[in-house]
């Protein structure tokens, strides 16, 4: 193992603090945009006014079906990335970074807010991750990852679902390859 592999190695323990924190401010955001009109924050495409959402986008959520459809998961996902050899920070930030300025690039005139795109980069990360590290451990988190998402994954990237961001799941999707694919990379893996 390389030393910059070895500087990432953590426990969820050590991160879960993090977790809560991470959820807690989405929650409160949404909180938040019950009194305040904060939901003008979301990412549209190709707009001066949208650039913001390219990270305020993933702590909006239009309700409480919304917000609670993706914290579960997100949990969930973010506790089998604080399980893993990489830099949990980096990863969040390069998929809500990358699928953010994908989604403005090339998303539909819209108005985009959740954190599933996020959500379905952390799934991708994960099972690129899984075959690039050819570690058994990664691997199995892939499986895991793929038998609980593996049809969200499939059915959420599927274009003109009504009242669904598909190109913020898709280009998110993107963003979890790419940033396993660097992280690989700089890692000597590939």
């Amino acid at each position: 193992m390389n030393n910059t592999m070895a500087n990432h190695v953590h426990e969820i323990r050590q991160e879960l603090w993090g977790i809560f924190l991470f959820v807690g401010a989405i929650w409160l955001v949404f909180l938040l945009d019950q009194f305040l009109p904060l939901e003008h924050l979301g990412l549209v495409p190709r707009t001066f006014r949208g650039i913001p959402g390219i990270v305020a986008s993933t702590f909006l959520h239009k309700n409480l079906a919304h917000i609670v459809a993706n914290s579960v998961p997100l949990v969930i996902l973010l506790m089998l990335l604080a399980g893993s050899r990489s830099d949990s920070a980096t990863v969040v930030s390069g998929i809500i970074l990358i699928g953010g300025v994908l989604l403005w690039v090339f998303g539909r005139d819209a108005r985009h807010i959740g954190a599933s795109g996020l959500l379905f980069g952390l799934i991708t990360f994960m099972l690129v991750s899984g075959v690039l590290e050819r570690r058994w451990q990664a691997m199995i988190v892939a499986l895991v990852v793929a038998v609980l998402y593996g049809t969200t994954l499939l059915s959420g990237v599927m274009p003109f679902q009504p009242g669904v961001s598909w190109e913020g799941h898709l280009f998110g999707a993107v963003a979890g390859v790419v940033m396993a694919w660097q992280l690989a990379r700089t890692s000597g893996k590939i």
